[in-house]
């Protein structure tokens, strides 16, 4: 049921529950804040209380802290007493038990000190005792000694005497046995120096015939690459050390490859030229089926000057030994291509010697 009231003078309508409930809130909310006022002033009041209780509190504890300290010092002050009082008599305890002991440990020392001087007097008397034994024993020893001295001299003058006879005896045997034996030695050692002086000799020559030796076969070496660098398409031959007959063989080749003689070498290097030589390198040259033998050597035979023909032989320096190779070389390889045209006109060596002896050479 609606309760709105219409106001006569403005017209304004309103609710008549809604004006009365306002007064009701009004009301209560005024209740509220004088009981919440009442609380509030009794809440301050306990609190102004509890305030004065807290500093009563505070001041009985701090009274109470007082008290306590009070008696605190003064307990403090009764305990050090006593401690001090029992220190002072714990020290005088000390003292009478450190003199006690002092006491006690001075008599034993004098009782200890009473009993080694007793054992002291009679150790000493029987040192003494023993000293005048050793004494008297060693009197009777002194005169034993001496005359045991006065024996032993007597036996030694007397053994000396007959030493001195022996070893004069034994040193004229030796002496006459040394003069012997130094002869013997002297002619010995004569007849080793004379051996020595044969063997220095000896080794004399071995060592220059060594030296020789090596010389020679240096230059061999340095004649076969000598020609192996200067004539690659030819085969240079080594002979083997200590193989009879000549040091090197050449086998000449021509343009083709084909074989168109040989070349024997025999190298010496000697002070003194040999004619023995010639045969001998003659006959390896025929052994060998060569076509030339040059001999190379150090020393010229007396009516040579330079390179030269000498029974069939080339005889050459070192020096000499490239430029007469290469016209051996060239001649017979003129000589291999005109004996394919003319095989009927002599044997090899007549060819070469017609050449060698012409105009052309």
């Amino acid at each position: 049921m609606p309760t709105n009231i219409k106001c006569p003078n403005c017209a304004t309508s309103f609710d008549v529950e809604e004006v009365l409930s306002s007064d009701v809130e009004q009301k209560i909310k005024l209740q509220y804040e004088k009981k919440l006022q009442q609380s509030l002033s009794q809440i301050e009041a306990e609190r102004k209380k509890l305030t004065e209780q807290e500093e009563e509190f505070e001041k009985k504890r701090k009274n109470q802290n007082e008290l306590f300290r009070q008696q605190l010092e003064k307990e403090k002050q009764k305990l050090e007493a006593q401690a001090l009082a029992d220190k002072q008599r714990m020290e005088m305890e000390l003292q009478q038990q450190i003199r006690k002991s002092i006491a006690q440990d001075y008599e034993n020392q004098l009782r200890m000190l009473k009993q080694s001087d007793e054992e002291k007097e009679e150790k000493l008397r029987a040192a003494q005792k023993k000293e005048l034994e050793f004494l008297k024993k060693e009197q009777e020893l002194k005169n034993k000694e001496q005359e045991l001295e006065l024996e032993l001299q007597k036996k030694i003058m007397q053994e000396r005497r007959m030493l001195q006879e022996q070893i004069r005896k034994e040193e004229e045997q030796r002496l006459a046995v040394k003069e012997e034996q130094h002869l013997f030695k002297m002619k010995d050692l004569q007849m080793q120096l004379e051996e020595q002086k044969k063997l220095i000799e000896e080794m004399k020559k071995r060592a220059e015939q060594g030296s020789m030796q090596r010389q020679g076969e240096v230059q061999e070496l340095l004649l076969e690459e000598l020609l192996k660098d200067h004539f690659p398409f030819d085969i240079i031959g080594e002979v083997g050390k200590g193989v009879e007959g000549a040091d090197c063989i050449q086998t000449v080749r021509n343009h083709l490859g084909h074989d168109c003689g040989k070349i024997i070498f025999e190298s010496k290097r000697t002070k003194t030229f040999q004619t023995g030589w010639i045969e001998k390198l003659k006959n390896d040259m025929r052994s060998k089926g060569a076509d030339v033998a040059i001999l190379v050597t150090q020393t010229y035979p007396k009516e040579f000057k330079c390179f030269g023909e000498l029974d069939g032989v080339w005889i050459c320096s070192f020096s000499e030994v490239l430029a007469l190779t290469t016209a051996m070389r060239h001649t017979i390889i003129r000589i291999a291509e005109t004996k394919k045209g003319e095989e009927n006109k002599g044997e090899k060596m007549q060819l070469l010697y017609g050449y060698l002896t012409g105009n052309e050479f």
